[in-house]
C-alpha cells in the first residue's frame, strides 16, 4: 500500500486530531484514520461545554497521562499564542494575505478618491452617487464573493476553489488599473473604475470563509483561536501600509505635482498606490493554488460513512469504548462512495433544528451590528480629520492630498498604539485579543469588547463639541483599541469554529456577508444622515448598535473555546442514527 501526503499534510503535526488518506492500488480505497484525541465526544455535550464527571486524561491502569507532549506543554506554558509551529506560521503566510488586502482596499480608496476629485473635476468633490458607488463597490462585491466562495468551498472542496478567489482579487486590481481616464469622461471614467472594484471585492470577500475554514481545518483545537487571531490582525498591518504607500508615493512626486503644478500626474499616484496591492497577492497565488485539500474536510466530505455504513463511528471512538493500546481504526470505502457535494438542502437540514439556525442568526447579527459602528467610523474619517485638524481644506492640491494622508496614518496608529509589554511582546489591540483569546474566552471579549466601544461612543457623542483635541485623541484611541480587542476580531473567529467542516465555510460566508451589509449600509447611510442630523447624533446611533450586540451576542451564542463542532456534529448523527433504529425496531 502506498502512502501518499502532501507536502503540508507530511508537515502538519495533530497531536489532538491527525487525519490520514490512503490510497491503494485497485479496486481504489480510502482509507479513513483519526487517532483519539485528549477530548472524547462524550465529554462534551451539545454545546461543545465540558461536562461534569468527564474521563481522565490518565490511563486508569498505568496512571499516566494519555495526552501527547505538545499538549502536556500547552499546559505548562498556558498560552498557545507562544507555541506556533513552523508549518503554523507558514500557514498563516498563505492564508493571511486576504485580511491584509482587504484592510489595503479599503483604506487606500478614500485618498484614491480625494485624488480623483483633482485629477478628473478639477479639485470639485465627486458626484455624490458616483463617489458612494466607487466607495462601496468592493463592499458590495464583497457580499456576492463571501456567499459565493463559500458555498463552493463546502461542496467542491477547498483545494478545487481555494487560490480561485486571489485570482479574482489579481484580475479585477489589473482591470481598476485600466481605467482609461485620458479617453472616457470623468463620470464614466468613475463608473469604470467603480464597476471592476466589484470583482476586487468579490474576490476578497471569498477569501474569507475560504482562509477562515481552512485555517480551521488545519489546526488543532487548541490554538485555533490564536491562529485565527493572526489573520485578523493583518487587518491593522493592511491598514498602516495603505497609509504608508499614499504617503511615500505621494512624496516621491511632491516635485512634478507640487512645485511644477503637474497635477495630471496624480493619475500615476493612485495607479501606483492600487497597483501595489498586486505584490502580496503574486507573492502567494501560487501556494493557495497548490495548497492541498484538509484532511479534516476531506473526512467530512464522506457525509460520515462509517455512519452511513454501520450505525456506528469506529473511525472516531465515538462509540464503544476501544482498548486504551488501540491507537486509531480504520474504515475503508470505495472510492466511488466516499466525497458528494455539500446541496443546500443538506445545509438547510442542518438548520431545520433551532440549536443550529440559533448559531447562524448570532453570527450574523452580531457582525451585521459591528460592521455598522465600525465601518461607520471607519469608512468616514472626515469628522475624525477635522477634530484631528487634519482635514486638508488649505493649501495646494498636494499639500492637502499629503496633508489628510499624514492625518489618516495618525489614525490608523492609534489603533496600534502599544498597550503594554510583556516579555518583550508590544500588545496592541490586534495583538491583546491575539494573546489572551484563550484566557478569556470569546465570547467574554466579544461582550466587554461592545460594552466599551458602547461607553466610549457615548462619550464623543456626547462631549463631541466640548472634547478638545488631546480628549478626543485619547477617546478615539480607546475606541479603536476596543473595537480590536472586542467584537472586530470575534466576529470573525467565532463562526469559523461554531459550526462542522461540512458547513464551516458556507456558514461563515453567509455570516461575513451580513457583516458587509452592515458595512454598506453604514458606508452610504453616514455621510446623509450626518449632514441633516449632525454626527453627534450617528455616534448615539452606533451607541445603541454596540449595546445590541451585546444582547445579541449573550442571547444567541455559545462560547466556542475548546469547542470541536465536527465531534459535536458526529455525535449528533449517530443520536439520530440511533433513534431511527429503535423506531425501525419497535
Amino acid at each position: 500500500m502506498f502512502r501518499q501526503f502532501d507536502s503540508f499534510a507530511e508537515n502538519f503535526k495533530y497531536p489532538l486530531w491527525r487525519y490520514e488518506v490512503v490510497r491503494a492500488a485497485p479496486p481504489k480505497l480510502y482509507t479513513y484514520t483519526r487517532l483519539r484525541g485528549v477530548v472524547d465526544s462524550d465529554e462534551m455535550d451539545t454545546e461543545g461545554e465540558m461536562i461534569s464527571g468527564a474521563k481522565s486524561t490518565k490511563n486508569a491502569a498505568t496512571g499516566e497521562d494519555k495526552r501527547d507532549g505538545q499538549s502536556k506543554v500547552q499546559e505548562k506554558m498556558g498560552n498557545p499564542a507562544l507555541m506556533l509551529s513552523r508549518e503554523d506560521v507558514g500557514l498563516l503566510g498563505i492564508t493571511a494575505t486576504g485580511n491584509f488586502l482587504d484592510a489595503y482596499d479599503y483604506f487606500i480608496i478614500n485618498p484614491v478618491s480625494t485624488m480623483l476629485q483633482y485629477e478628473l473635476f478639477a479639485g470639485d468633490s465627486l458626484p455624490p452617487r458616483l463617489e458612494g458607488y466607487l466607495k462601496s463597490g468592493a463592499l458590495i462585491g464583497s457580499v456576492l464573493g463571501q456567499l459565493l466562495f463559500g458555498y463552493l468551498g463546502d461542496a467542491f472542496g477547498r483545494k478545487a476553489i481555494y487560490g480561485k478567489e486571489l485570482l479574482t482579487v489579481i484580475i479585477g486590481t489589473i482591470l481598476c488599473l485600466s481605467t482609461p481616464t485620458s479617453v472616457l469622461s470623468p463620470s464614466n471614467s468613475l463608473i469604470y473604475l467603480a464597476s471592476f472594484r466589484i470583482i476586487v471585492g468579490i474576490g476578497i470577500g471569498g477569501d474569507y470563509p475560504m482562509s477562515s475554514s481552512i485555517t480551521t481545518d488545519r489546526t488543532e483545537p487548541w490554538k485555533r483561536g490564536t491562529v485565527l487571531s493572526y489573520i485578523v490582525a493583518m487587518q491593522g498591518w493592511g491598514s498602516l501600509v495603505g497609509s504608508l504607500v499614499a504617503i511615500i508615493v505621494l512624496a516621491a512626486y511632491k516635485h512634478v505635482i507640487n512645485d511644477n503644478g503637474e497635477v495630471d500626474k496624480l493619475d500615476a499616484v493612485w495607479r501606483i498606490t492600487i497597483g501595489l496591492s498586486l505584490v502580496p497577492a503574486f507573492a502567494t497565488i501560487y501556494q493557495r493554488l497548490t495548497l492541498p485539500e484538509p484532511p479534516l474536510h476531506s473526512a467530512a466530505r464522506r457525509k460520515y460513512v462509517d455512519i452511513a455504513l454501520n450505525g456506528t463511528s469506529t473511525a472516531t471512538g465515538l462509540h464503544g469504548e476501544p482498548d486504551d493500546k488501540m491507537e486509531a481504526e480504520d474504515v475503508s470505502i470505495p472510492v466511488e462512495d466516499t466525497p458528494r457535494k455539500a446541496h443546500i438542502r443538506e445545509f438547510l437540514e442542518y438548520l431545520s433544528e433551532w440549536k443550529h439556525a440559533k448559531h447562524l442568526v448570532g453570527t450574523c447579527l452580531s457582525w451585521f451590528l459591528t460592521n455598522i459602528a465600525f465601518f461607520g467610523v471607519n469608512l468616514n474619517q472626515n469628522f475624525v480629520l477635522e477634530q484631528i485638524g487634519f482635514q486638508g481644506t488649505t493649501g495646494t492640491p498636494w499639500q492637502k492630498l499629503f496633508r489628510v494622508a499624514t492625518g489618516s496614518l495618525i489614525i490608523t496608529v492609534l489603533g496600534f498604539l502599544p498597550v503594554t509589554r510583556d516579555r518583550f511582546l508590544l500588545r496592541k489591540g490586534y495583538y491583546f485579543t491575539v494573546f489572551t483569546i484563550h484566557r478569556l474566552g470569546r465570547k467574554w471579549i466579544q461582550v466587554q469588547g461592545a460594552l466599551m466601544t458602547a461607553l466610549f461612543m457615548a462619550i464623543l457623542a456626547a462631549k463631541f463639541h466640548s472634547l478638545g483635541k488631546a480628549g478626543f485623541i485619547v477617546c478615539f484611541t480607546l475606541l479603536q483599541f476596543f473595537f480590536n480587542f472586542g467584537a472586530n476580531m470575534t466576529i470573525y473567529i467565532i463562526p469559523a469554529e461554531l459550526f462542522p467542516s461540512r458547513y464551516r465555510a458556507f456558514a461563515h460566508g453567509i455570516s461575513a456577508a451580513s457583516g458587509r451589509c452592515g458595512a454598506i449600509l453604514s458606508s452610504l447611510v453616514f455621510n446623509q444622515l450626518s449632514k441633516s442630523v449632525g454626527t453627534p447624533v450617528i455616534l448615539w446611533i452606533f451607541f445603541a448598535v454596540s449595546l445590541l450586540t451585546v444582547v445579541v451576542t449573550l442571547v444567541f451564542l455559545p462560547e466556542t473555546n475548546g469547542r470541536d463542532a465536527d465531534v459535536i456534529f458526529e455525535k449528533e448523527l449517530q443520536e439520530k442514527d440511533a433513534r431511527a433504529r429503535s423506531s425501525r425496531t419497535v
